[in-house]
């Protein structure tokens, strides 16, 4: 079978990259150390992933032969009912919602100002800076469940409790995505205020905060959402809300209620969602150029 002649463009394509060949022959020679690099990294993964599932005895058969025990359960959750129990039910879910928006809105409040003392285009002394960063990270890196676990022995048991430990997690994770939202902010304002005769505060005021208001509100609001989920959870420790009933009725086995609220948490979170997800782009689309 013949070969077509291949095209003049071809043939020039050819060459030209013949003498790209020559002129750098370091960008065309094989970057072996960067492919060993690359083959490392994948055998240290697989060999952290093997030697985890060791240790913590991980076994698909185990899995295999417990799937009945889960269809079971599945079968004793329908169908989902609130036992004559909605009205307790819709009480301790708005007080799920309530934990979630106090503990966000306080780690927000508190958060956005020392934000500004963690940024590079703001402080420019290293040390106050490293030091707030860190603190950041030493409040991110507790979860939320041990901070409840903390503010219940501190406050006691209830809801109070689970607003606090939210808002402490949230105070470093916020802080750290508000520090790193300010010093990414555009200059352009910030250089007119200062070419307009105003002073490192006006700088701030009006040509930086105007600018990051945006993607904090948005941060906030996804943070929201999350703290939905989390506030479950620390429920369960007893720091109020709906996790309480869950885990009471996990407990005495009413997989019917227990169904009935995994579906209450699913429609509210759902609905959360939806709303912070239309609140976020109608923000960010609104933000000044």
């Amino acid at each position: 079978m013949n070969r077509r002649p291949s095209s003049p463009l071809r043939q020039a394509a050819l060459a030209d990259l013949d003498g790209l060949r020559q002129r750098h022959p370091r960008v065309f020679r094989p970057a072996w150390s960067r492919r060993a690099a690359v083959l490392g990294t994948l055998a240290v993964i697989v060999a952290l992933a093997v030697v985890a599932m060791v240790r913590l005895d991980f076994s698909l058969l185990r899995i295999l032969h417990g799937l009945h025990r889960l269809g079971e359960f599945a079968g004793m959750m329908l169908p989902p009912s609130a036992g004559g129990r909605l009205g307790l039910f819709a009480t301790a879910l708005g007080e799920t919602l309530a934990i979630a928006f106090l503990g966000t809105l306080t780690a927000a409040c508190l958060a956005f100002p020392v934000a500004f003392l963690a940024a590079r285009n703001v402080v420019r002394n290293p040390f106050l800076r490293f030091g707030v960063r860190r603190s950041f990270d030493v409040i991110r890196s507790v979860d939320v469940l041990i901070w409840a676990l903390i503010w219940i022995n501190v406050v006691g048991l209830g809801p109070f409790a689970g607003a606090l430990a939210i808002a402490c997690s949230d105070f470093g994770a916020l802080g750290k995505l508000f520090s790193e939202a300010i010093e990414t902010a555009d200059r352009k304002a910030q250089e007119g205020v200062t070419a307009s005769g105003g002073g490192r505060l006006h700088r701030v005021r009006f040509g930086l905060v105007p600018a990051v208001l945006p993607v904090l509100a948005s941060q906030v609001l996804y943070f929201f959402e999350s703290n939905t989920r989390s506030a479950t959870i620390i429920g369960i420790v007893g720091a109020g809300g709906i996790g309480q009933y869950l885990t009471e009725l996990i407990r005495v086995l009413e997989m019917q209620q227990v169904a009935f609220l995994v579906l209450m948490i699913l429609v509210t979170v759902a609905l959360i969602d939806l709303v912070s997800g239309r609140l976020r782009r109608a923000i960010i689309g609104a933000a000044p150029p």
